[in-house]
């Protein structure tokens, strides 16, 4: 069996927000959810439903982001007040 990143998807309240995929993507992003889906023995009837979660953990795992978020306070967005 294949060891995926994601596990159960957990429910939440959503913030709705509306994307485009690349039709390959989506073709993969529907793939992911029926071997999630297989893996977990969990019904995942939309597979856009991975999309958050998918995002979730690759800003947990992005250790470039990870230290720049520990490393820096609020970024100023106007040179002057340096």
């Amino acid at each position: 069996m294949a060891k995926l990143k994601l596990g159960p998807l957990i429910d939440d309240k959503p913030v709705k927000v509306t994307i485009e995929l690349p039709a390959a993507l989506h073709r993969d992003l529907v793939a992911y959810a029926e071997v999630l889906a297989r893996e977990n023995r969990q019904d995942i009837s939309d597979p856009s439903k991975l999309i958050a979660p998918m995002l979730a953990r690759f800003i947990q795992t992005d250790r470039g982001f990870a230290k720049a978020r520990r490393g820096q306070g609020p970024q100023k967005t106007d040179p002057a007040e340096s």
